[in-house]
């Protein structure tokens, strides 16, 4: 066992404070990384609050993870000491179900492994990336090109792949007129992809405050849906609606937005259950689903994607005694458009 520095939330209502946890050796296929920069996702703090069930603590957040290899085992083949890489949501998975055996391990059917708030296969707590290093079984990292800055990548551990996936799969393309829901750190990743895809990009957003970065970003319209003009303007007009906000939408209104055969994807997770009226649903043939980050091999994927196109997101770089204040802000919506912890003076 090594002892290294971390970050850790002690119950759900004390401030994350310094501390130190235990990573185990590395095993035959494990791969030891030293973590240079680590994301802040907003549901880092809802498991950090304990808002989405039990949480285990002393609990390490962060699973927007980049660094170096420091040390593999003696049977890993796909990664060597220096290499640049990444972790994200998934530590392990059953790897035995037809969903892990075709390459969907974020649709494990027995449950996968999360980075944080979850037991390993060792029997230990699961602690994640607001650390000095990670030890990770080798099929579940993945390789950042040198084109990528670790710092900016580390968001797309899961600000990009949950994006990507949805995108990807629904055959985001030249000509796909394509709505993203909120302009945060999932929506902003969102717009900047499918722009790199050559998809028509639309923002909708409470308010026009934002405007200017989403046309910055690469959206070509942006639309205040505060504004009851707007559901009414763009009745019709999408292929795919992404919606990367956790608040309950009208979704009724939403569906409306789809043209004949549109489909609704929901990428947070609301406080409630969805009111989904069917009337909406039959009168396109319209469909409402929902996307859950993304497999390792879309991850790397991704990753390529991104040096290929020079897609990053816009990060604002802070030392962990900030983290404290970074999720005030972030609760505040007072980022743009990720936050991303430096490791190095952890």
């Amino acid at each position: 066992m090594n002892i290294v520095s971390a970050y850790a939330a002690l119950s759900a209502t004390e401030p994350l404070c310094k501390t130190t946890i235990s990573r185990r050796d590395p095993g035959p296929h494990d791969v030891a990384i030293d973590i240079r920069f680590a994301g802040i996702c907003h549901s880092d703090i809802h498991v950090a609050r304990a808002e989405w069930g039990p949480t285990n603590y002393p609990m390490v957040p962060g699973h927007e993870i980049a660094g170096v290899v420091a040390e593999v085992g003696a049977r890993v083949t796909k990664y060597k000491k220096g290499d640049r890489v990444g972790v994200g949501l998934i530590a392990d998975s059953c790897r035995e179900c037809r969903s892990c055996r075709n390459g969907l391990e974020q649709y494990c059917t027995i449950g996968l492994t999360p980075t944080i708030n979850s037991i390993g296969r060792d029997g230990q707590p699961t602690q994640g990336g607001y650390s000095e290093s990670i030890v990770i079984d080798e099929n579940y990292v993945v390789r950042i090109p040198d084109s990528l800055a670790l710092d900016k990548a580390a968001p797309l551990m899961c600000a990009g792949i949950t994006l990507f996936s949805p995108l990807r799969h629904w055959h985001v393309g030249s000509g796909t007129r394509l709505a993203v829901v909120g302009l945060g750190g999932l929506g902003h990743m969102g717009v900047k992809l499918a722009a790199a895809m050559g998809a028509e990009v639309t923002v909708l957003s409470q308010t026009l405050k934002k405007m200017e970065d989403g046309l910055r970003l690469g959206a070509d319209r942006y639309y205040a849906t505060a504004d009851p003009d707007t559901f009414r303007t763009l009745r019709g007009s999408f292929d795919l609606i992404v919606n990367t906000v956790s608040a309950n939408l009208d979704l009724g209104a939403y569906l409306d937005l789809l043209d004949v055969d549109g489909t609704l994807v929901e990428l947070g997770i609301p406080a409630h259950p969805l009111e989904v009226p069917a009337g909406v649903l039959l009168a396109g043939r319209r469909s409402l689903s929902g996307s859950q980050v993304g497999s390792i091999g879309e991850t790397q994927e991704m990753l390529d994607f991104c040096a290929e196109h020079d897609v990053t997101p816009d990060i604002e770089l802070i030392e962990p005694d900030c983290i404290n204040m970074a999720y005030e802000r972030v609760l505040a919506s007072d980022v743009r458009y990720r936050f991303v912890i430096d490791i190095s003076k952890l």
